[in-house]
């Protein structure tokens, strides 16, 4: 797994504004293209998730289930001003990925 700095930077924002929970990335089944990436802030840790501590201190536990989809992704934080809205979001990218949805919210890869 790979986060950029930026990426780094805003979960341990999000962490700080969620009573210092703990970052949880998980995979749901969803959408017209199969997946969708789940991070979310939990208060405790999920004990079947494994922690994996990342550079500048921060920790991620993921979800067992899906280790194997979310061992390679990559995660970056963008700031997008569109049509007057600024919208902030990670964006995951895995290299296996095939293809997205016309939202660009689901995903499938090449070896399911």
């Amino acid at each position: 797994m790979m986060i950029t700095t930026a990426a780094n930077e805003y979960i341990k924002k999000m962490i700080e504004k969620n009573n210092h929970g703990v970052f949880r990335l998980s995979v749901k089944k969803t959408g017209c293209s199969g997946y969708a990436y789940l991070p979310q802030v939990n208060e405790e840790i999920n004990p079947h998730d494994s922690k994996h501590e990342i550079e500048n201190g921060l920790i991620i536990y993921i979800d067992t289930a899906w280790l194997h989809l979310l061992q390679d992704v990559q995660i970056d934080y963008v700031e997008e001003n569109k049509t007057g809205l600024k919208q902030k979001k990670l964006i995951f990218t895995h290299h296996n990925e095939k293809g997205r949805c016309g939202c660009g919210e689901s995903f499938h890869l090449e070896s399911q």
